[in-house]
C-alpha cells in the first residue's frame, strides 16, 4: 500500500513571493506611507480645529488611497517577478516620498508637488494594472486606461492651475476611482475582486497597522525625548499602555477576525463587502490610532496641565473611531450583534466621555482613564474568549 503525498503548492516560476504572502519590498514601501502619516500627524498635535482635522483627513485619504490600489494590484499579481515587484515598490516609493515632502504645504506653495506625486503614483498603477489585464484578459483595457490613466492626466493638470482649481480636480480624480472600484465590483467581480487572495490581504492590513502602531511609540519616544522628566515619564508610559493595549486587541482578537470574515464574504460573493472592510473601514481605524498618538505626543510635554480641547477629542474620539470601526467590521463580517455589542456599545461610549472628562483633569490623569478603559475592555473580552 503506497502512502498518499500531501498536495504540491502550485509554483510560480520567478515570482517573487508565494501568493499568500507578503513580499520584503512590500514593507519597504510601506515605510514611506508612515512617513507621510507621521508629516500629517503633526498638525493635529497641540489643540487642532476643525480645519486642522479636515486637512489631516483631505490630505490622508489620497495617499491611502494610493497605498490601497498598490496592496490590490499587487495582490492579483502573485506570479509578478521580483525584479517586477521591486521596480515598482521603488518607483511607488518615490512618488510616495515626494507627496509626504509636499504634505505640510500641500494646500499652499506646495500643490504642484503634491499633484505631481499623485500623477506618478498614478503611471506606476496604470503599468501595473494594464499588466494585471494583459495577464488575465484579452479585451481592450479601456476600464484601466480611463481609471488610472485619466485620473494621472487630472492630477498632472492640477500641477499647473491655482489651488482652488488643483483641489476641485484631486477631488474629482479621487471620486472617479472610488466611483470605478465600487461599480466594477458590484459590475465585473471577475476582473479582479473575486481573485483576491485573502491570505495576502489580511497579512498586508495587519503588517500595515504594525508600522503605524510603531510610529505612535516613536512619536512617544521623541516627545519624551524633549521633554525629559517624571511627569514626562509618566505621561510616556502611560501612552505607551494606550498603543500596547490597542495592538493587542487589534493583534490578539483582530487578525483572525479579518482572515475568517474575508473567506466568508468571499464565500458568498460579497465583493462590496470586502470592498468595505479592506479599503474604507481600515482607513478610519488607521485615522484614530494617528489621532491618539497626537493626543498622547501633546499631554507629555504637560501631563499636570489639561488637555487642550482639540486633544481632548483626537484621544476620547480616536478610541471611539478604532472601537467602532472595529465593532462595524465584525458586523460586516456576520458575526452577531449579541457578541459585538456587549463590548462595543460601552466601549465608544466610555471613549466619548472621555471627551468632555479630558476638559477637566490633568492629562496624565486623562491617559491614565484611558488606560483603565482599555483594560476593562480586554480583560472582558479576554473572560468572554475563555468561557467560549
Amino acid at each position: 500500500m503506497t502512502e498518499k503525498l500531501p498536495p504540491r503548492r502550485p509554483r510560480y516560476r520567478d515570482a517573487a513571493r508565494e501568493p499568500g504572502r507578503v513580499h520584503w519590498m512590500e514593507l519597504f514601501f510601506d515605510l514611506v506611507f508612515v512617513a507621510f502619516v507621521g508629516q500629517l500627524a503633526h498638525s493635529i498635535h497641540g489643540n487642532p480645529g476643525w480645519a486642522e482635522y479636515g486637512t489631516f483627513v483631505l490630505l490622508f485619504f489620497p495617499a491611502w488611497w494610493a497605498w490601497v490600489n498598490i496592496v490590490s494590484v499587487v495582490n492579483l499579481l502573485p506570479g509578478l517577478s521580483s525584479r517586477g515587484l521591486g521596480v515598482a515598490m521603488l518607483a511607488g516609493m518615490a512618488a510616495a516620498g515626494l507627496m509626504a515632502a509636499a504634505a505640510p504645504e500641500a494646500f499652499g506653495a506646495r500643490a504642484w508637488a503634491f499633484s505631481l506625486a499623485n500623477a506618478a503614483m498614478r503611471v506606476v498603477l496604470l503599468v501595473l494594472w494594464l499588466y494585471q489585464h494583459r495577464q488575465n484578459s484579452a479585451g481592450a483595457p479601456l476600464r484601466i486606461l480611463l481609471y488610472n490613466g485619466g485620473t494621472a492626466a487630472l492630477w498632472l493638470l492640477a500641477a499647473v492651475l491655482p489651488l482652488h482649481g488643483a483641489v476641485f480636480l484631486w477631488a474629482a480624480a479621487i471620486a472617479v476611482e472610488v466611483a470605478m472600484v465600487l461599480l466594477g465590483a458590484r459590475l465585473w467581480p471577475e476582473r479582479g475582486i473575486s481573485g483576491i487572495n485573502i491570505e495576502h490581504a489580511s497579512e498586508r492590513l495587519g503588517l500595515f497597522v504594525v508600522i503605524v502602531l510603531g510610529e505612535s511609540i516613536f512619536t512617544i519616544v521623541s516627545e519624551l525625548s524633549s521633554d525629559w522628566g517624571r511627569g514626562g515619564g509618566l505621561a510616556a508610559g502611560l501612552g505607551f499602555l494606550v498603543v500596547a493595549l490597542l495592538g493587542w486587541a487589534f493583534f490578539q482578537y483582530g487578525t483572525g477576525t479579518v482572515s475568517a470574515g474575508l473567506e466568508r464574504l468571499q464565500s458568498r460573493a460579497d465583493y462590496s463587502g470586502i470592498l468595505q472592510t479592506t479599503i474604507f473601514m481600515p482607513f478610519l481605524l488607521v485615522v484614530g490610532v494617528t489621532a491618539i498618538a497626537a493626543a498622547i505626543a501633546t499631554a507629555i510635554p504637560a501631563p499636570g496641565q489639561v488637555l487642550p480641547p482639540g486633544a481632548g477629542i483626537a484621544l476620547g474620539g480616536g478610541l471611539a473611531l478604532f472601537y467602532g470601526t472595529n465593532a462595524m467590521v465584525s458586523l460586516r463580517y456576520g458575526r452577531p450583534p449579541r457578541t459585538v455589542l456587549p463590548w462595543a456599545v460601552p466601549a465608544v461610549v466610555a471613549a466619548a466621555l472621555l471627551i468632555p472628562a479630558s476638559a477637566t483633569v490633568p492629562a496624565a490623569v486623562a491617559l491614565a482613564l484611558a488606560v483603565v478603559i482599555l483594560l476593562a475592555l480586554t480583560g472582558y473580552v479576554e473572560i468572554q474568549r475563555r468561557r467560549r
